[in-house]
């Protein structure tokens, strides 16, 4: 084949394939009789390998001596299988951050209907504070945090107390995130559902997937809202570790809260 088709298999330019050559990660080509270059199915295998080495930050002269031995024994080189491992745990990483991402959109779009119809409800004075629940299993940590960083947040503008499906404790872990973020949460307590049922919420908020089935809908609230977060009690390992991961719970509800904040807040006539 000529250079041409070898560049448009692997997904470079020809000039590519010269520059590959004369770096010797890419053997001569073979010259016919008229003077062209002349390339064969190895010489693709070659070249996409080494392509594909480069995406993951090799130098021209490591990817070339690693797709040689490739090629060679027909299996990965040791060499090659730690930058294999780190490049599966990137992309890991990054399929991760996108179902994050997604979720967090997925939430405000549903804010936003969410507001829309609070909008239409005359439920409320005017100047009455935006009553919101949050809701989890144990209101020891999830729904926790997020009532004490909507307080926060919000301010005089809301309302704001958190309940459990079944009462427990407030983790402390919880209690100490929030004291290094400037919240003192130190004589709060785990609430039971039962005791907000019989009032009238502008938003209730489910934060895990339990609570949202054992109470899918709740009664005296205008609009229903469900952030999936993982539970940071179930993380396990050192107390750093676990610590770790509590703050991580109160970095995706500050994400979440700042768009809902300001969304609820225009919706009650409060733009600020």
């Amino acid at each position: 084949m000529r250079i041409a088709e070898l560049a448009r298999l692997v997904g470079i330019a020809p000039s590519a394939v010269r520059w590959y050559e004369q770096a010797g990660v890419l053997p001569a080509a073979r010259r016919e009789g008229n003077g062209y270059r002349s390339y064969e199915d190895a010489d693709v295998a070659r070249l996409r390998l080494v392509v594909s080495l480069r995406r993951l930050g090799l130098g021209p002269e490591d990817a070339g001596r690693l797709a040689r031995l490739c090629l060679e024994h027909g299996e990965a080189d040791l060499d090659l299988a730690p930058l294999l491992a780190d490049q599966r745990a990137a992309i890991a990483r990054q399929r991760a951050d996108l179902d994050r991402l997604e979720a967090e959109m997925l939430d405000l779009e549903d804010t936003i209907a969410a507001a829309g119809r609070a909008r239409r409800t005359e439920a409320m004075p005017d100047r009455a504070p935006i009553r919101v629940l949050f809701l989890c299993t144990h209101n020891s940590a999830r729904s926790q945090i997020a009532e004490a960083l909507l307080g926060r947040l919000g301010g005089e503008d809301f309302f704001v107390r958190s309940a459990g499906t079944e009462r427990s404790r407030v983790n402390p872990l919880a209690v100490r995130t929030l004291a290094e973020l400037g919240i003192d949460w130190s004589g709060a307590r785990s609430r039971a559902l039962k005791e907000f049922v019989d009032q009238p919420w502008d938003y209730v908020i489910t934060v895990c997937d339990r609570a949202r089935q054992t109470c899918p809908v709740f009664p005296g609230a205008v609009n229903s809202l469900h952030w999936g977060l993982d539970d940071p009690s179930e993380a396990e390992g050192t107390d750093e570790v676990r610590l770790a991961a509590f703050r991580r719970t109160a970095q995706e509800i500050s994400v979440r809260l700042r768009p809902f904040v300001e969304i609820a807040r225009r919706s009650a006539g409060r733009d600020r």
